[in-house]
Order: C-alpha cells, then sequence, then structure tokens
C-alpha cells in the first residue's frame, strides 16, 4: 500500500512538473486583431484605416480605346499628318490605360479634411515597347472650405468637356478635367446653392498662343496661317468664380474669369521692346436638367461661353487647344484643297498693342437611358474665333508677304462637331461603347495660291476651302 501510495504520489508530481514546464514554453497570449472596419459617414467603399479615425477609398477603372480616323484620345484628324492625309498617319490609334484613385477623409472640430489623388499609366500607340506614361490628374487636400492642389477649376461646370461623350476634344466650352494648380474657396449657403472663388495657374490651361507677327523680323503667319506664340512668363494667376444651384431636379451655374495676355519682346531680346499687357475675360453659363419625361435617368446638359482675349475657355480640351489644318482633293486646276483655323488669344506686331481674340462656343448633349444595360447620348458643339478688323489687317499683311496670289484673306472661323454615343452595360461597372463624331471647319479663306505646306505637301497650287473630318471611337472600361 506504502509502494503505491508512493508510485502515485510520484506520478502525480511528474505530471505537475512537466505541466509547468510545458506552460512556460508556451508563447504569450497575442494582441487581439484590428479588423478593417466599413466607414458609412462618406458613402460606399469607404473603410478606416486602423488604428485611426480616418476613412479612405480606393478605386479607379481599366479602360482600353481603340480611335479609327482619331488620335487616342478621340481627337479628330484636323491638324497634323492626320490633317494633312497623307500615308505617313495612322489609321488606326490605340490606348489602354490604368487610373488609381485614393480618396481620404478625416472628421476634424474645423470639418471634413479630405485629400483626393489620381494616377493614371497609359500605353498608346507610338509608345516605346515596354514604356508608356504617366499622368497626374489630380492631387488636391481640402479643408474649412479650401481646396489647395491640382483639381478642377472653380470656373468649371461638373461635367467639364465630357456632356456625353468618349471624345476629350469636344471644344466650345471649358476643360480642366485632368486638373490645374489652384487654390479656391466654396462657400456653401445650404439647399443645394453655393458660391467659389479661386485661383489658377494659366499657362497650361488658361492660354492657347499670343501671336507675335513680327518676331525676329520673320514674316508670319506661316503658310498654314500659324503664328509664333510671344506670351511672355506668367505674372499673375488667372481669378476665377462661380455661382451654381444643384438640386434634384438639375443644375444651373453662371461661371466668370480674369485673364492677363502678358507678352515677351516685339523681337529678338528686350531692347526691340514690347507691348503693354492686357486683360482677357471669359463668361460661362450652365444648364443640367435631370430625370426627363422621356426616361428615367435622362438628361440634358448645356455651356455657353463668351471670351475676349482668353480663348482657351472656349477651344479647350483635355490637352492643349488646338489650332486647325485639313486637306482634301481640291477642285478645279488645285492640287488639293486646304482650310486652316489660327487659335490665339490675341495678336501684335512690332510696335503695335495687342489685339486681343474674340470667341464663344455652345457644347451639349442630351442622354436617354434606353434601358439599365442601353445608353445613348447625342452630343455637339458650335465654337466661333472673330479677329477685329486692325488684326484681320496685320495678320493678312504677313500672310501675303509669306503667300502670294490673287485670294481673299480672313482669319476668322467657326468649328461644328456632332456625334452619337452607345453605351452597354451588361454588368455594373463594366461598359462598352461606341462614338462616332463629325468635325467642320468653316473657314474664311477663298480661291487659291501657290504654296508649299511642308511635310508630305508638295509646292503646288491649293484652293482654299471648308474641310470635314469623321472618327469613331470603341471603348471598353470596367470602373472599380
Amino acid at each position: 500500500m506504502t509502494m503505491t501510495k508512493s508510485f502515485i504520489l510520484g506520478s502525480a508530481a511528474g505530471l505537475i512538473a512537466m505541466s509547468g514546464a510545458g506552460a512556460a514554453d508556451l508563447p504569450l497570449k497575442a494582441k487581439a486583431v484590428e479588423y478593417v472596419k466599413v466607414c458609412s459617414l462618406y458613402g460606399s467603399g469607404f473603410f478606416y484605416v486602423p488604428g485611426t479615425d480616418t476613412c479612405i477609398k480606393l478605386g479607379g477603372y481599366l479602360r482600353s480605346d481603340l480611335t479609327i480616323h482619331g488620335g487616342t484620345h478621340h481627337n479628330p484628324y484636323w491638324n497634323g499628318a492626320g490633317g494633312a492625309g497623307g500615308r505617313d498617319a495612322n489609321g488606326f490609334n490605340w490606348r489602354s490605360r490604368m487610373a488609381v484613385t485614393i480618396d481620404t477623409r478625416t472628421a476634424t472640430e474645423y470639418g471634413v479634411v479630405r485629400t483626393f489623388g489620381q494616377g493614371d499609366w497609359q500605353w498608346s500607340t507610338g509608345d516605346v515597347p515596354g514604356g508608356g506614361a504617366f499622368a497626374l490628374e489630380h492631387a488636391f487636400v481640402q479643408f474649412a472650405g479650401f481646396t489647395f492642389g491640382k483639381s478642377a477649376s472653380a470656373y468649371s461646370t461638373p461635367w467639364n468637356g465630357g456632356p456625353g461623350n468618349n471624345t476629350s476634344y469636344l471644344i466650345g466650352g471649358n476643360d480642366t478635367s485632368t486638373g490645374v494648380n489652384n487654390v479656391q474657396y466654396t462657400f456653401d449657403f445650404g439647399n443645394g446653392l453655393s458660391a467659389s472663388l479661386g485661383v489658377d495657374e494659366p499657362i497650361a490651361y488658361d492660354r492657347t498662343v499670343l501671336g507675335n507677327l513680327g518676331a525676329f523680323g520673320s514674316p508670319t503667319p506661316a503658310v498654314l496661317g500659324t503664328v509664333g506664340n510671344g506670351y511672355g512668363g506668367q505674372d499673375v494667376p488667372d481669378f476665377v468664380g462661380r455661382i451654381r444651384l444643384d438640386q434634384a431636379w438639375g443644375l444651373v451655374q453662371l461661371s466668370g474669369a480674369a485673364h492677363q495676355l502678358n507678352a515677351a519682346y516685339y523681337g529678338a531680346n528686350e531692347l526691340t521692346g514690347h507691348p503693354d499687357n492686357e486683360w482677357g475675360f471669359a463668361v460661362q453659363g450652365a444648364l443640367e436638367l435631370r430625370n426627363l419625361p422621356t426616361g428615367p435617368g435622362d438628361r440634358l446638359r448645356l455651356d455657353a461661353t463668351y471670351a475676349d482675349g482668353a480663348t482657351r475657355y472656349v477651344i479647350a480640351t483635355s490637352g492643349t487647344s488646338p489650332s486647325f489644318a485639313m486637306f482634301d482633293s481640291g477642285s478645279g486646276v488645285a492640287y488639293q484643297g486646304v482650310g486652316f483655323g489660327f487659335t490665339s488669344d490675341g495678336l501684335y506686331g512690332v510696335g503695335s498693342n495687342i489685339e486681343k481674340t474674340r470667341a464663344w462656343g455652345l457644347r451639349g448633349a442630351y442622354t436617354h437611358n434606353w434601358n439599365r444595360y442601353w445608353q445613348t447620348d447625342l452630343f455637339g458643339s458650335y465654337s466661333s474665333v472673330n479677329y477685329n478688323e486692325t488684326a484681320s489687317t496685320m495678320y493678312c499683311a504677313g500672310y501675303r508677304a509669306r503667300v502670294a496670289g490673287a485670294y481673299g484673306c480672313d482669319p476668322d472661323f467657326n468649328i461644328y462637331q456632332v456625334g452619337l454615343r452607345t453605351g452597354w452595360t451588361p454588368v455594373k461597372n463594366l461598359t462598352l461603347s461606341a462614338e462616332v463624331m463629325y468635325a467642320f471647319l468653316d473657314q474664311s479663306f477663298d480661291g487659291a495660291a501657290v504654296m508649299s505646306p511642308g511635310g508630305v505637301k508638295p509646292t503646288a497650287v491649293y484652293s482654299f476651302g471648308d474641310q470635314g473630318t469623321t472618327s469613331v471611337n470603341f471603348r471598353i472600361q470596367r470602373n472599380f
């Protein structure tokens, strides 16, 4: 009995010792995992950054574009190699793009602090193998009513240059959809009424060309009507503002902008002197009507702009403002026909003042939803560029010094655009669309002249006349 008892007690002691040793070898208890939590304060897609009170939303899209008889952003063949129509122009251009957006929000005693950024990576026809391009579209901070950084101008409408189209080249109004460096303040009066004031960096998105007709003593304009850029450095920003009423039925907006025309010099250096600075301006009215009687989600968007010395507010794209030069088969004894239009904010010659260019435009789109899968947009624009009598006289004197012949010279021109886009959304956030667009240049030269346009175009007789071009775009886009 004693032996049995000793065995049992010894075994128990051994088990206790083994248990103690095993417990000592166990790891310390892990801290609780901080799971990602949904943030419902700012809409769907936001979640809390673990360990903080900041909400973040990641998004973007993947897109592939194929454009026939146009550029990679569905820009019409209205200038360059495409406008010339030679065998060196691409019959089609392709672009693949990935855009990534990062949106953060933090509630503070001063209101919500927001940061937003968008970067685009793309590879397009003409890029080197393994290459491509990166573009920073937006990068801004919003705090206490202020916006600092690269964002759409306070002047712009919510749709910018896209009332209902794929193309980034629907001109006729302002477009800062890819962002411009600015500071702006927005005051919210409530019930959808707000007012914004801002200053924009002018070089990229508020200037076209300030034509210097006497630069370096060369007779200008060039054969295809363009004039050398005589803008100087930027002295002051563009001052912009808007008032907007945005409610369930639609939107009404009035915008204004002041733009400085700051010339460099008459000639090659500062001893040649320069004209005094001038101020230009632009005004815009915009209207959107939603949920039209034609169907659920149907809408109409319109904007109209007048500019004096600020043509970029009318002839605007997501890139640079184009001038125009297109060729066709011509008529009579002419080798080919040509039409061109020079886009400028103003002109000046040696010893002259700056003569501001006037422009106005109308742009819009009607959107109809056939059902939840199919949508069609009918869009169009009209743009007009006009030179006063003094500017026209200087321009034509320079052109006749370059191109001899019996023809009528008038630099005024108009551009018409009309297009149709149809999209199919088989599943949420995936859309396949096709778009066709026609652009027509109504130029004001007449007659014919012997000229040397350069490039693939020989020296020959060319007749002046209006020109048109048609382009088609196919797109697939997946938003996430």
